[in-house]
């Protein structure tokens, strides 16, 4: 019931004002939404990119944080952005996303905004250790336990 209600709100919110470079691209229910990111500034990685975020909210929100991931397509192109935290599957690992750094004070704006944000600071066009392995586990982002300290990137 709360998650609908607080849903519900952030949805009238995205839909009328976003800060630049994030759009709502499909909301059809309070379950899921897409939305299109990209960096703004000239990180030569993302140039001219503009990303897909999956969100997946269940009936805890936001007590629990949604599960998001990068999602690729075609129609348009959205490729699965490079990063030392971002797997070749979507997965991210940002401690805002876990039950360590979430906080029901944050929503999908602000999550966008941080995702925007690591983006626009990286300068290593790399993927994490382990890519391989956690791209076979097939294991959704909630399963996982990430290391949350490298702060070089």
């Amino acid at each position: 019931m709360f998650a609908s209600k607080r849903l519900g709100k952030e949805l009238m919110k995205v839909q009328s004002t976003l800060p630049p470079g994030i759009t709502l691209v499909a909301a059809p229910d309070l379950k899921e939404w897409l939305m299109d990111i990209r960096v703004l500034d000239a990180n030569p990685i993302y140039l001219d990119q503009i990303y897909r975020l999956r969100f997946r909210f269940t009936q805890s929100y936001p007590i629990e944080a949604p599960e998001v991931t990068f999602t690729s397509c075609n129609d348009p192109p959205r490729p699965i952005p490079m990063h030392p935290h971002i797997y070749s599957n979507g997965i991210i690992c940002l401690d805002l996303l876990g039950t360590a750094g979430w906080s029901p004070v944050q929503n999908v704006e602000s999550i966008c905004m941080s995702i925007q944000s690591m983006l626009t600071g990286n300068t290593k066009n790399e993927r994490p250790p382990g890519d391989e392995e956690v791209v076979r586990s097939q294991q959704r982002p909630k399963n996982m336990r990430f290391n949350y300290d490298d702060l070089t990137v």
